[in-house]
């Protein structure tokens, strides 16, 4: 039986600690923009630092393509 009251305990403490961090996130806007988050993906490679574009573009260069499969003419 005492068993028993530990497991409740931990169940009650877990989803205590569950409905904490859900409403710190919503408190900190964490849902505010679900919706942006597949497109994340493209605006990283919008957002390339100088440093890279130009190993993109030295690579490039050494061996004739560009970067999509196809070799540049």
């Amino acid at each position: 039986m005492e068993l028993t009251w530990i497991a409740i305990a931990a169940s009650l403490l877990m989803g205590g600690g569950a409905l904490l961090l859900f409403i710190w996130a919503v408190r900190d806007h964490q849902f505010q923009s679900f919706e942006d988050v597949k497109y994340q993906v493209f605006w990283s490679d919008q957002e390339m630092p100088d440093g890279m574009q130009k190993e993109i573009g030295r690579q490039e260069q050494k061996d004739g393509s560009n970067g999509n499969g196809s070799q540049i003419h």
